[in-house]
């Protein structure tokens, strides 16, 4: 493998802003906050919107999620 190819591999918690569900995996993603973990370790925060706990497939509840107005937009673009 060649070095410094490959984004760091590294365990971060995930939290679901709108059910405040986290958990712990490992992403190469990586973020500036951090959180302190149940095991007393820090780890990356990622901030997602939706995940299983909150998303209507897994709860069974019809609910809109729409964080960045991509319902307005799309009714402002095809009113006419």
């Amino acid at each position: 493998m060649k070095p410094e190819l490959h984004p760091e591999y590294r365990e971060v918690v995930f939290q679901d802003m709108t059910s405040d569900f986290k958990f712990l995996t490992r992403s190469t993603l990586g973020s500036k906050e951090t959180v302190k973990w149940e095991d007393g370790n820090e780890y990356p925060l990622i901030k997602v919107d939706i995940s299983s706990a909150s998303h209507p497939f897994y709860t069974g509840q019809n609910k809109i999620v729409d964080t960045s107005g991509r319902i307005d937009k799309f009714k402002k673009r095809y009113a006419k």
